[in-house]
Order: structure tokens, then sequence, then C-alpha cells
């Protein structure tokens, strides 16, 4: 019957839609999970690749409904995006809620910035403390090899070169640490004790080197999020689309059961 073709079709391009939404989530998930080794910042990589393979078998599972008619698959699949979208809602909300304040603090006469573990989310600030989270956070700090390609700048490089956020906080001491000898004079910052200039110390047990780690995730994640936005407004509209269908379509059986208008006598 007419009704029941033209759901169908229509869930065929919902289907279709939702395809295409689940393709971008991935590609960030991928791409979060390829640089989390030179930005260490993988912390939500995970939830964005699980997002993205579940929108891609609701997808199929839709697919497969509309072509064999499978009426209970079709609105399973609406129920489905329904909690997709609370679901990606919340962890969108979650990041944003974990990743807030930062920015760093621009150094006067320097064009970097410098981080402070203070400014982030009590969460986040939790997380990077916590030995089981900071040491595989660390390994990638030190494998990423951030330091070694500014381990021979001189004073003058410090002067007319930005700085990461790693490179900021892990591989130098915080730049009002005041040393003579190579020893920090009177009261400083805790960082200016933990400096070393040997390759493997470094400042990496500084915690300015974790609130470098947390500016890069938050920097990643402010970028994830529009895409996050986008994707959500786009199953919205289709979770719209795909209601109206189906209730236009009920309506017209109920209303008109031979596919057509009743003829009056």
């Amino acid at each position: 019957m007419y009704p029941y073709r033209f759901s169908n079709v229509m869930i065929g391009y919902l289907n279709l839609g939702t395809l295409l939404a689940s393709i971008p989530i991935i590609g960030a998930g991928l791409w979060l999970a390829k640089s989390s080794t030179t930005t260490c910042s993988s912390i939500l990589q995970t939830p964005l690749l699980v997002i993205g393979f579940v929108v891609l078998l609701i997808s199929l599972a839709g697919f497969v409904g509309a072509c064999f008619h499978v009426a209970w698959a079709l609105w399973l699949y609406l129920f489905a995006i329904m909690l997709l979208i609370a679901f990606l809602l919340g962890i969108t909300a979650f990041g944003f809620a974990v990743t807030a304040g930062g920015g760093g603090t621009q150094i006067p006469g320097r064009p970097y910035r410098e981080y402070h573990i203070t400014d982030y989310s009590s969460w986040l600030q939790h997380h990077m403390q916590n030995m089981k989270y900071w040491r595989p956070a660390l390994a990638c700090v030190v494998g990423s090899k951030a330091c070694a390609k500014i381990e021979n700048w001189t004073p003058m490089d410090y002067l007319q070169h930005d700085l990461t956020p790693i490179q900021s906080g892990c591989c130098k001491p915080p730049t009002a640490c005041q040393y003579s000898g190579g020893m920090p004079v009177g009261a400083q910052d805790e960082d200016c004790y933990r400096w070393n200039n040997a390759p493997d110390i470094l400042c990496y047990q500084c915690n300015s080197c974790k609130a470098g780690v947390m500016e890069q995730i938050r920097q990643d994640w402010h970028k994830i999020s529009v895409l996050n936005v986008i994707v959500l407004v786009a199953l919205i509209c289709i979770c719209s689309c795909g209601c109206c269908a189906f209730r236009n379509a009920r309506r017209s059986l109920s209303e008109y059961p031979y596919g057509g208008a009743m003829v009056p006598w």
C-alpha cells in the first residue's frame, strides 16, 4: 500500500542520514586515537568510537527493518535513536563540564602560555592526580618526544617561538622560577624544585606538566564538541522526521485501509 511504501522510503532516507552521521563520529574518535600519541588526550576517544559504531549498527538495523517490512524493528530503530540522542547529549555536556576553565596565562614578553592545574575542573584534576591515569599519560608525553624538539633551543628561541601546552608544562620550568648555580633560590613554586635538566626528568613530575596535558585535552575536546553538536542536530531531525512518517502512515492506513479515498454512496 502506498502509505506503507512511503514510510519505508522515508525510513530508507533516514537510515542513510544516520549512516552518514556515524562517519564523522567514528572519524573523530579515530583522529583522537591517532593524535593521542602526540597530544596525549585519549580520555574521550573511546566514548566517541563507541557512539559512532552504535550509530552505524542502528542505521544498518533500520535498513533491515525497512527492506523486510519488519515494523517492530523500525520502532526499535527510532527508540534506539532517541536513546542515542540522550547519550550523545549527555557526553557532550559532560565533556564541556569537565573541560571548563583552563586556557592558560599569557607570559609577558613571551609568545607562549603557561598552565596551572587549579584552573581546571575538579574531575579532571582528580583524573590526572590518580596514578592509574597519569602513568600512561606521562608515558605518552615522554614517547611523543615533544621535549626533544626544543632541547637545543636558546633563550632567544623562547622569546620568539610558541610552545604546545605539553612543551610549556613538561619541557621547561615555570618562567617565574629563579635559579643560582642550577639551584632554585628562595621560596618559589614547587615545580621550580621538581625541575631537572636531565632529559629523562625535566619537569615530567611537575603540576605544570599535568596542566599541560589537561589543556591539550580541553583543546581537542572543544574541537570535537562542534562536530558533536552538528551530529546531535542531525539525529534530532532524523528522529523527528521518522516519528512523523510513522504517524502519517498509520493515520493513512486507518482512514484509507484499501489505499484510496472512500467513495460516498
